[in-house]
């Protein structure tokens, strides 16, 4: 899962543009979502980050994306509750109400290799701690609302090695976990950023075309890179050639 420990300190972006995460939430209703359960783990979240109300309130008080996650009947963890303005390429609707497998359904080798131990940190993580990862994805767009309509090949079309500097975005989610004290909820903050590959270091792009070289099967094919993955790494290997000797 890559975790590591984020101090309470650099647990949340302190800055950020607070017109266009309004904006957000106010062109899409459907961004908010919150079953009957996840009313007082919610209100707990908006008292941590010292705002009136709850989860939706709380949302406006910081740029990253919260989602509750609670034990169900059967002991899985359920997401209950989620502000998400800024989704990459998924559905909050589609999503609520559904245990951690379901949740990751669409990510290939979750279940296989991931879920159980995933189910166990969830299980264990005591309240206090704070645990962060980070994800990213190549996209074609640098909007923060990513849900893209059309199909890869015609989102891809235009990028060449020639600029893929410009089209390509790399867009990072920087993830945390921590257990709320008195719900005992766990609460998943989703924080995105977005750059043009070409304002990324040399030694930056070339590890995004490492990592999309190695990406496995059917998740490689799930991030759409075929294709862009060959522009990325002509793009990669041009600007490697065109760093000084050291």
């Amino acid at each position: 899962m890559g975790l590591s420990r984020v101090a309470e300190a650099d647990w949340l972006q302190p800055n950020f543009d607070k017109a266009e995460r309004t904006a957000a939430f106010e062109a899409h209703p459907d961004a908010v979502r919150l079953l009957p359960q996840a009313e007082a783990a919610g209100r707990e979240v908006a008292a941590l980050l010292g705002v009136e109300g709850g989860l939706a309130e709380a949302v406006r008080a910081c740029w990253e994306d919260l989602c509750l996650l609670q034990q169900g009947a059967a002991s899985e963890y359920i997401l209950t509750a989620g502000v998400v303005g800024f989704p990459t390429d998924w559905r909050l609707p589609d999503k609520i109400g559904l245990p951690l497998i379901a949740v990751h359904a669409p990510i290939h080798g979750y279940a296989e290799q991931l879920a159980s131990g995933v189910d166990h940190l969830f299980r264990t993580l005591p309240p206090g701690p704070i645990f962060g990862r980070a994800n990213w994805f190549v996209v074609a767009d640098p909007a923060w609302r990513y849900m893209p309509t059309n199909e890869p090949a015609d989102r891809f079309a235009h990028v060449t090695v020639a600029n893929a500097g410009e089209t390509l975005f790399v867009r990072c989610e920087r993830q945390t976990l921590r257990r709320l004290p008195e719900t005992g909820a766990v609460l998943f903050t989703i924080g995105i950023a977005v750059e043009p590959l070409g304002r990324l270091s040399t030694q930056a792009v070339r590890r995004v075309a490492d990592g999309i070289a190695a990406t496995a099967s059917g998740e490689h094919e799930r991030r759409a890179a075929p294709f862009y993955a060959e522009a990325l790494a002509g793009y990669a290997a041009g600007r490697m050639k065109m760093e000084p000797a050291t």
